[in-house]
């Protein structure tokens, strides 16, 4: 019950993680930059999350563990910085296809740091990922020259750099409490996010337009929600099924692009995207599979796959 309860809290954080494009978005149509859009969910973002930090009285945290934490954060903006970059280039349906290959660069880091080759499932699971990313993607739907390189580069940077936040977020400081963990987490964010925009200009749009309801929406969703549960559930369920769990994040933005940009999906992107979430699974599902089962079915599954 453990292992669902974290797992739980990890789709949570996911499908809060995929709502963020169309928000974009609709931040692009009304003339905010994806700099403006990025720092006031990180200022504003970070602003609720002092104030919760503020009520749970234990600020105690050791140099090191605050160090490592605010470079998570500071990961976490620079994905948020790459992502809008290929959100304001690309439909957001398939920005965020391309955010999703974190998946099996996850798998490669996690390979290269542990100076171990991928086992065969990890690599059929790559395989498998790439030609759905191709059908999602709408690759042969359209020509190649219709999307912008400049946003397919960034949105594979994005995708880099969220593998490298999970794996950190997963490894880093994971002795200290949750709300310790949230709150530095959060203000590395923030502090990346300020530095490398115009704060002034920042806080003065924040006041003067409607910025502030982006900043509301975006750090509610992209900062409190999924850097709370990943910070208390990450740790538990571990980065594979972390990973795996994750690609909540994909239909989540697909269909709230559907539904709130009227993006056009059709039914060989559906269908790439079941095949993404096939080849996220098959590395770790049937692993973790039996923690999810009663005890006899259990045993009955461990026998299967012995």
């Amino acid at each position: 019950m453990q292992l669902l309860k974290y797992s739980i809290m990890v789709l949570i954080g996911s499908i809060s993680y995929g709502t963020l494009s169309t928000m974009m978005k609709f931040g692009f149509m009304d003339g905010h930059s994806s700099g403006e859009l990025v720092g006031s969910q990180y200022l504003v973002g970070w602003l609720i999350v002092s104030v919760l930090f503020l009520f749970s009285f234990k600020y105690k945290v050791s140099w090191k563990s605050a160090g490592l934490l605010l470079i998570t954060g500071m990961m976490s903006t620079f994905v948020g910085k790459a992502y809008a970059v290929s959100v304001s280039e690309l439909p957001a349906s398939i920005a965020v296809v391309f955010l999703f290959q974190f998946t099996w660069i996850g798998v490669l880091i996690e390979s290269f740091i542990n100076k171990r080759r991928p086992d065969k499932n990890k690599l059929i699971a790559i395989f498998v990922l790439f030609i759905g990313t191709l059908l999602a993607g709408a690759i042969f739907g359209q020509p190649l020259s219709g999307l912008s390189l400049k946003g397919v580069l960034f949105g594979l940077l994005s995708a880099l750099l969220f593998a490298l936040y999970m794996y950190c977020n997963s490894q880093f400081a994971v002795g200290e409490s949750s709300m310790k963990r949230l709150f530095y987490i959060a203000t590395g964010g923030m502090l990346t996010a300020v530095f490398t925009t115009n704060p002034v200009t920042l806080v003065t749009n924040l006041v003067q337009t409607n910025l502030w309801y982006y900043g509301l929406l975006l750090g509610t969703l992209g900062v409190l929600v999924p850097f709370f549960f990943f910070a208390v559930s990450l740790p538990k369920v571990g980065v594979g099924l972390g990973t795996i769990l994750c690609a909540a994040e994909l239909p989540s933005a697909m269909v709230v692009s559907v539904i709130f940009l009227h993006e056009q999906v059709t039914s060989l992107q559906w269908f790439g995207m079941c095949l993404i979430i096939v080849g996220i699974a098959l590395p770790e599902g049937i692993k973790h599979l039996p923690h999810f089962l009663p005890d006899r079915k259990k045993t009955m599954h461990e026998k299967r796959i012995s």
